[in-house]
């Protein structure tokens, strides 16, 4: 499983739509993703105090042609990026992910939670 962090906005239009189509995915030609060891320092570095957060839990096999892991900013750690948008059905969870009270982030109890 990988893990996408989206706004409620954006989970919102998804759930009318039936697909999840982030901006970031007309803008940088993919949607971002984190591994579960990723994501809680995905989420402290770019998105602390936000609290209109989903972490969103991905069936990765679905993606296995559009599915690269990368590193864009000149780090030896690789990212999935998913370069296709989320049919609904391949989303395995949607939760509320809500900062600590200083704004920092910790990894959610999931049904699916893959840590590694």
């Amino acid at each position: 499983m990988i893990y996408h962090l989206a706004t409620e906005e954006d989970w919102q239009a998804a759930s009318s739509s039936g697909v999840y189509r982030p901006e970031s995915l007309q803008t940088e030609g993919f949607i971002h993703c984190s591994t579960g060891k990723q994501v809680v320092q995905t989420a402290n570095r770019f998105f602390r105090g936000r609290m209109d957060l989903v972490l969103l839990g991905i069936d990765e096999h679905m993606f296995q042609e559009h599915l690269r892991y990368e590193n864009l900013e000149g780090g030896e750690e690789l990212f999935p990026h998913v370069y296709a948008p989320f049919p609904l059905e391949d989303i395995l969870e949607a939760t509320p992910f809500l900062p600590s009270h200083d704004g920092s982030f910790s990894f959610p109890q999931l049904n699916n939670a893959d840590t590694r």
